[in-house]
């Protein structure tokens, strides 16, 4: 039977993030993807134009039409704006007994503005965090959640395991923000043990949706029964391809590449589309 991952996140008309990303990426790693719309957003690679929210009786919908028929094998949140819908999410989450649940804290879009509003913050600690089997904060989000500055690996460290003790069972806590390496290191910690996971830095503006790819290939692999450890390391492979082998589109922050990590497999060269 086919494995089944659900989205909980808003549109991104450029196609680079949000649902539009999840999506792909869910495809491209041979999961069924679903979705729960929860703002629409007006964007393309120069920034956000504009930020609409779906209304709590459609999301409230949505949810329960996924809930009554398409029972997900993982899910994933990504935009959920206000404290409104982080609450009703939550509530459906615990009553359809969903787990494997992924939590990509979306708070800032690539161009700054924002996706999560500050006084939402507090219900996404309380009422999502305590759900959750892995959380992906980049180091801006990390900060925004525990309230603290985070410049070294023991800082990252300390944010990791202060998240964990809100309720996350693992955190990743991904280091694409710190330019002062040559590498990106992600940290993991699973309330035990930190593991550092380690990465070339890639010099390109087009990393538009990284967040969200990262955290939906978490969610599609665990959809599929892989451990957190096992989901996390296709993840971080899936990401790197799509940055390394980058489209090109757009006039600013362009849209990371989710045709690579499948044409690398198959010997195919994502620019030409040949083998």
């Amino acid at each position: 039977m086919i494995s089944k991952a659900l989205t909980i996140a808003g549109s991104d008309s450029g196609g680079g993030a949000g649902i539009q990303a999840d999506l792909k990426t869910f495809q491209e790693l041979s999961v069924y993807g679903m979705s729960v719309l929860t703002a629409v957003t007006a964007q393309n690679t120069l920034g956000v134009q504009g930020v609409y929210p779906v209304t709590l009786e459609a999301i409230n919908q949505q949810l329960d039409s996924i809930g009554l028929d398409l029972q997900p094998d993982a899910v994933k949140t990504g935009m959920l704006f206000n404290s409104d819908i982080i609450r009703i999410v939550a509530d459906k989450i615990k009553y359809y007994g969903w787990s494997n649940l992924v939590i990509d804290p979306v708070m800032v879009a690539k161009g700054g503005s924002t996706l999560l509003l500050q006084v939402a913050v507090q219900s996404l600690i309380s009422h999502l965090l305590p759900l959750a089997l892995v959380t992906t904060p980049n180091i801006p989000e990390a900060e925004m959640i525990t309230k603290m500055t985070i410049s070294t690996i023991e800082e990252r460290k300390k944010a990791a395991k202060i998240i964990h003790g809100m309720g996350s069972k693992y955190v990743v806590l991904k280091g694409g923000h710190d330019t002062s390496t040559t590498a990106v290191t992600d940290l993991l910690y699973d309330g035990h043990e930190y593991t550092l996971l380690e990465s070339s830095r890639i010099q390109t503006r087009h990393t538009h949706g990284t967040g969200c790819t990262y955290s939906a290939a978490v969610t599609a692999e665990l959809a599929k029964g892989k451990s957190v450890a096992e989901a996390i390391q296709t993840a971080k492979a899936f990401i790197q391809a799509a940055i390394e082998d980058e489209l090109g589109i757009g006039a600013g922050h362009g849209p990371t590449n989710h045709f690579a990590y499948q044409n690398r497999l198959r010997g195919i060269n994502s620019a030409t589309n040949e083998q």
